[in-house]
């Protein structure tokens, strides 16, 4: 691996200034994942630089913001977990934050960073997809269900930084991992549910965190085995070293029948 420029900017502005001046920058948030990639030599292209957002305020915390509860992209899982308003408003994101590594990766990682890495089997991404989240930039807003372009890729530009997910305080999402073990596993799926208005989001179901629109419009109309029924066809589960489709199709159906019959 070629050596790579380290940047540690001193607040918020003169990060946009300094992604938007180096060309092949990384953002570098908790680290948990790019890291992780960064030796494993996994990353097309290979960074020339890394750009460290940890340390900045401006990208910490959580606060009410025009109706909705937002979380600055910084903010660790730990914080998350332990935010009162997250814990009353939006139960199921702490329920997806508890299920994300061990307590280290928890204190590093970071909703931004989950957001940009955009892993299909990233556990809180289908609970944002549930709440009609929106993700903050540094000059505009992208509602969640138009984020996701394809494998690991967004609707992010080059030079774009996520500075922030906010988040509807109304809504009834209810959470479910299903793993090789109750803790430190990456998801065979993830289901995230909400019964009005009606949204599915599922992770490790396809090349994506999607949506599942067939299901939603069972569920709308208050048909919850069609709803049932017709997920099987808004997935598009593969073979893995985790799993199996066919798995996949039927314990997405199977926890599906479950959360909707709490």
């Amino acid at each position: 691996m070629r050596d790579v420029t380290y940047l540690r900017p001193k607040n918020l502005n003169d990060a946009v200034q300094l992604y938007k001046a180096t060309p092949g920058c990384r953002p570098l948030a908790g680290g948990t994942d790019l890291m992780v990639m960064l030796h494993a030599r996994t990353l097309r292209p290979e960074p020339r630089a890394v750009l460290d957002l940890w340390s900045l305020p401006e990208l910490k915390g959580v606060r009410p913001v025009e109706g909705m509860l937002e979380i600055r992209a910084a903010e660790s899982y730990t914080g998350i977990i332990r935010t009162p308003e997250v814990q009353r408003y939006l139960p199921a994101l702490v329920g997806g934050a508890r299920t994300i590594g061990a307590a280290q990766i928890q204190k590093r990682g970071t909703l931004g960073g989950n957001v940009a890495n955009a892993s299909p089997a990233g556990d809180t991404l289908p609970v944002l997809l549930a709440y009609d989240a929106v993700v903050v930039t540094d000059r505009r807003a992208i509602p969640i269900d138009g984020f996701f372009t394809g494998y690991r890729t967004t609707a992010l530009q080059p030079d774009e930084l996520i500075t922030a997910v906010r988040f509807p305080m109304d809504r009834q999402v209810q959470f479910r991992k299903v793993g090789t073990r109750a803790a430190q596993a990456i998801s065979k799926v993830v289901i995230a549910v909400c019964r009005e208005p009606a949204r599915i989001g599922i992770g490790s179901v396809a090349e994506i965190p999607l949506r599942a629109p067939r299901a939603e419009a069972a569920l709308a109309t208050g048909d919850l085995v069609g709803a049932v029924t017709a997920i099987a066809a808004d997935i598009r589960p593969i073979d893995d070293v985790r799993s199996t489709a066919a798995y996949r199709r039927v314990v997405t159906q199977n926890v599906l029948a479950e959360l909707l019959n709490q």
